[in-house]
């Protein structure tokens, strides 16, 4: 991943998607009709050392969840874009609102509303269950599915290809 080396220290922002992405685009609803999510505590730990790092990162969704909010709110994340479809124009109004180029940006998504984000982003990442048209236009898939760690995986990645990974995990030693 030679090309991820070069662009990995220019990142200054990571934005994600969540169904699908941060969890494993299931919506469960509880009998008395509350709607329910999982998340993957691995992949808010990859969030925190993408923030130790000095990577801001941000949530752009098209839904509007509580659940998004709290979780948000508990991994340190201030921007927060909920019942936004066109992702690729969130992306863009974070930039501009930041005065950072969409280069400098890395953007994790799972389906066709990501896609033009995905194109956009310095690095586009897709999780391995996102559909074809993501995978293909991405710079990165993960060897793991939505939900499933895939977040952590490509945080982990951005690091590694940062140099700072292994300084990040001598932390926790």
């Amino acid at each position: 991943m030679p090309e991820l080396t070069r662009i990995a220290s220019n990142i200054r922002l990571f934005a994600l998607d969540v169904d699908g992405v941060l969890t494993d685009g299931r919506i469960q609803y509880s009998s008395s009709g509350e709607e329910l999510k999982s998340f993957n505590i691995k992949d808010g730990l990859g969030i925190k050392l993408l923030q130790r790092d000095g990577i801001e990162v941000a949530i752009i969704t098209g839904r509007v969840s509580p659940m998004v909010s709290r979780r948000a709110a508990e991994l340190g994340i201030d921007t927060i874009v909920q019942g936004r479809e066109d992702k690729l124009s969130a992306l863009l109004e974070l930039c501009k609102l930041r005065g950072i180029e969409p280069q400098a940006c890395a953007y994790m998504g799972d389906d066709l509303p990501d896609l033009a984000a995905v194109k956009a982003a310095g690095v586009g990442f897709t999780p391995a269950d996102g559909v074809a048209a993501l995978q293909a236009a991405a710079d990165v898939v993960t060897h793991l599915p939505g939900g499933n760690g895939a977040v952590r995986e490509a945080c982990e990645l951005l690091l590694q290809a940062r140099g700072s990974l292994d300084a990040l995990l001598e932390t926790f030693a």
